[in-house]
Formats: structure tokens, sequence, C-alpha cells
């Protein structure tokens, strides 16, 4: 198949350049998950030789995530994904604690898992305040520290931003928290496998995590629980997950979680520096090639694959079908709402026009991209949007 006009036309190529809503499984990842849908199926909770087996399998996966995050193994509580642990860490934190106060914390730019959790807090009577950021995307601690009251009870900041990749100054937020007596929790679901984090070192008390950003498997997540915060159970029954989520565990989940998490920790420093210049050079090229365009978020701390880009006069989900079109597939904004018309949050929250923010659209990149990959987006990008821009009824005389 084949794209273009004129003479000039090239060979179609499929080119995946969304990794921020999910990644493909790795091979060693699946292999090693083959043997435990087959052969070691046993339930972990057994006392036979197959049951063991497959407990012994749980307990490695918990310390290679462990070890990805700079916890002890017995911190790491694996759920269903990483909106289970976001529900969890917000709703049980503020019930424990509404003793205390029923005041919560967060961010207009949140993962839906936080934002509709924070809307489900205020139908129960608590009070959240959701922080503004700046035009980079970064949560001012001047700002945070400035919504503090006596009755709060809970922080929780993202982590990396899903749809601009801004990173947060976690570390710094979280001694704010803390120096207040206040829980600070972080969903860090788009950073595990992309930056370096230590929970130890950032003194993070509740985390949210996924393994299928990081070439893992579908519907297992996990929730770092600081030893010592006492988060109630989340589901009732057995006494799976140190008697804190209750059903039988997802074995097969769990192990390929857990060779996730092995690979990411052996191979983060060439993924970053990978899909960084890759990234670097696709903005490059772009903003070189195409006129009217601009990038969203903060450059400098940013993470390494994440490139939102704004192109004026045109309709985000008409370039998105026509690079589909070409082979490319990428997103127009989170990938859990990009069937939304509704205009990115994210976008909104930092500014960028409405009519804009309907021209944006968001690049991630992956271990598996080539730069012959950008190669071929980039034609195909810059012959889409020159294409949109002629049949396009909004103009540079518009007020755009």
């Amino acid at each position: 198949m084949t794209y273009g006009n004129g003479s000039e036309k090239k060979e179609k190529r499929q080119v995946y350049l969304d990794y921020s809503a999910t990644t493909p499984v790795k091979d060693e990842v699946l292999q090693e998950m083959i043997p435990y849908f087959t052969q070691k199926f046993g339930n972990p909770s057994s006392l036979y030789t197959v049951g063991q087996e497959s407990k012994n399998a749980v307990s490695l996966a918990r310390e290679r995530l462990a070890n990805l995050i700079g916890a002890q193994p017995r911190e790491v509580f694996f759920t269903s994904s990483g909106t289970e642990a976001d529900n969890w860490a917000l709703i049980e934190t503020a019930h424990a604690r509404s003793s205390k106060g029923r005041h919560v914390i967060t961010t207009k730019i949140e993962h839906h898992a936080i934002l509709h959790t924070g809307e489900v807090l205020e139908k129960e009577g608590f009070e959240v305040t959701w922080l503004d950021v700046g035009k980079d995307g970064l949560v001012s601690p001047d700002v945070l520290r400035a919504a503090i009251r006596p009755d709060t009870i809970l922080v929780s900041i993202m982590f990396a931003n899903n749809e601009i990749g801004t990173i947060q100054p976690i570390a710094e937020l979280a001694k704010i928290a803390h120096e207040n007596e206040i829980i600070f929790h972080s969903d860090a679901v788009q950073a595990l496998g992309n930056v370096m984090i230590d929970v130890t070192e950032l003194d993070i008390d509740l985390m949210s995590l996924s393994a299928h950003k990081i070439y893992g498997p579908k519907g297992i997540g996990a929730l770092y629980i600081k030893h010592g915060i006492n988060l109630p159970a989340h589901i009732y029954g057995g006494a799976q997950e140190m008697k804190k989520r209750a059903g039988t565990e997802n074995l097969t989940g769990i192990v390929g979680f857990g060779k996730a998490a092995e690979l990411a920790k052996i191979n983060l420093s060439d993924h970053v520096i990978q899909v960084t210049e890759l990234r670097n050079y696709f903005i490059e090229q772009v903003t070189e090639r195409i006129e009217d365009v601009f990038v969203n978020g903060s450059m400098e701390h940013r993470l390494p694959g994440n490139a939102n880009i704004t192109f004026k006069y045109i309709e985000g989900e008409a370039l998105l079908l026509l690079l589909d079109m070409a082979g490319v597939a990428v997103s127009t904004g989170s990938a859990c709402s990009s069937t939304s018309l509704a205009p990115s949050h994210v976008l909104e929250s930092i500014g960028v026009p409405v009519e804009m923010i309907h021209g944006s659209i968001r690049f991630t990149i992956g271990d598996f991209t080539t730069k012959e990959d950008i190669d071929y987006v980039l034609e195909a990008l810059s012959e889409s949007v020159l294409k949109l821009r002629k049949i396009s009824s909004v103009s540079r005389d518009s007020g755009w």
C-alpha cells in the first residue's frame, strides 16, 4: 500500500507512536508468563507443590517490582490496574483519616482515575481543592503550601502527566505534605520505567503503578504502601495480598508485571537515552518542516518519549485519521478519553485556547520505535497537515 501525491508514492508501513496509551508485551515477558497459563497454574493460596510454585512466583514478582521503585516487597500490593490503585489510595485514605479532617488536595491535570474519584469524595462530603498548574504544566510548591489547611488529610499529585509528559517536583511536594503531617500519594503510572523512582528518597507514602505501560500485560497494577501507613483493605474476602486485597491472584499478570519491572530496571538508562534522542529529533524536525506549531508542556521536566504538539488551523481528529490511513497510530489526548469530543482538561489547565486544543496531537515514542519510523511519520505528518490546512475553514485570518 502507498500514500502520497504525484509521482513520489511511499510504501505504507505501520508505526505505533502511542506508547503512553499502552505498550506491546515484550517477548521476554510473554515467555515468562506462558508456563503459568498451562503448567504452573496452581492457586498461590494452596499448600500443595503446584500452589507453592505459584506463590513463589508471586513473591519473586513482588521483589522485582519493589526493586524497581526502591521499596520493600512487603510494601507492594497487586491490583487489577493503576485505576484501582488510585481509587484504593484516595478513598480508603480519606475514609480512614476522616476524623482528622475532610480536606483533600489534588491537581486539575490528574488522570481521570483521580479526577473522578475526587468527585466521588466530594459527593460524600469531603472538600477537594483542585490545584492550578503553570503554563509548563508544573505544580508550584508555593501553590500547594498555600492550599494546605488544618483539616487537610491527603495530597495526591501525579508523578508525570499522561498527556503532556510533565514531571512534577515530587520530592519537594511530598516534603511539604509531610511537614504538615499529611499523607502524600502519587499516580506514577506514566513515570514507571521512564524515570528513576526511589520511593524512600522521595518519601512517598502511596504510589499507583501499572504493568501495561512498561511492556507488561494489561489487567495488572499495584499500589505501593509505605510501611507504617495503615491503609485499610479495599476488597474483602480472602487473605490475599497480605489481607489487603481479597481475590485469587492474577498469577500470569503478576508474573508478567514482575518480569517487565526487572527489564525496566536493567534497561532504564538505555531506554531514556534512546527515546529522548528520537523525541528531540522528532520535535526539531516537526518545528522545522511545519509552520504554526508549538509544543505543550515543559521541555526540561518531561517524560523522555512524550511530544504533545498543537497544529494550528486544523482539527486533531482529522489529522489522527489521516495519519491512521498512512499507518501511523497516535492520540488526540489521553487514551482513556480519546473518544470524547470535550477538549483536553490538561491543555485547558495550561492555558491552551480551546480552538487550538482541538488541533493537538500526542506522539509518544517507545523501545520499538526507530529513526526510520520517525522519518516516515514526519513525511506523512507534513503531507497530512498541508492537506488539512488547504481545506480548513479556519485560517490565519480567523484569529487563531
